[in-house]
């Protein structure tokens, strides 16, 4: 049943914003988005009993860009926030390798156990797979219409990075720590 509410906190903001844009366009989906992902970040707030870190910084850009959206009446803003939020990541997760503190390790730790090769390499994968997303999302806003772009966050964001994720299991599978 907890899976079932992850799954809703993760991708309710997202159905939100597509209903809210298939009936009324980008501009009206906006707000909507807003109050679905704060939403879904006190929900998981309540499931979990602790702050969500990823989920609430996504907040906070959302909140921010789709402030930006509303008060300029302009919709590169709230196509740019994939990028923003990916890069972030990536610079997260980089800033960390500089520090020797992997960060993908404390944030994955509890369910994965890998040596600290593995970390490395996965950590680095990820930072790549952010940049890479960043890049296409400026692609796809840039040099396609709104209803690309909105299908493409929908639809496209979530099935690339679940088979990004797929591929790296023969990686943690080959660096992990068994008990």
């Amino acid at each position: 049943m907890k899976s079932i509410y992850k799954l809703l906190i993760d991708i309710g903001p997202l159905a939100v914003f597509f209903i809210f844009y298939t009936k009324s366009g980008l501009q009206a989906s906006i707000l909507p988005l807003m109050i679905a992902t704060v939403i879904a970040v006190l929900f998981s707030y309540i499931l979990e009993k602790k702050i969500p870190i990823m989920p609430t910084v996504g907040a906070g850009i959302v909140l921010i860009f789709g402030g930006l959206t509303i008060y300029f009446d302009n919709e590169v803003f709230i196509k740019m926030k994939p990028t923003i939020i990916n890069l972030i990541f990536a610079i997260i997760l980089y800033g960390g390798m500089l520090v020797k503190k992997p960060l993908l390790k404390i944030l994955l730790g509890a369910a994965l156990r890998l040596e600290e090769e593995g970390w490395r390499i996965l950590t680095y994968r990820w930072i790549g797979f952010f940049i890479a997303l960043a890049i296409l999302n400026e692609i796809v806003w840039r040099t396609q219409t709104t209803d690309i772009w909105v299908n493409f966050k929908v639809f496209g964001i979530l099935p690339i990075t679940f088979i990004f994720t797929m591929t790296q299991f023969p990686l943690i599978k080959k660096h992990q720590i068994d008990d």
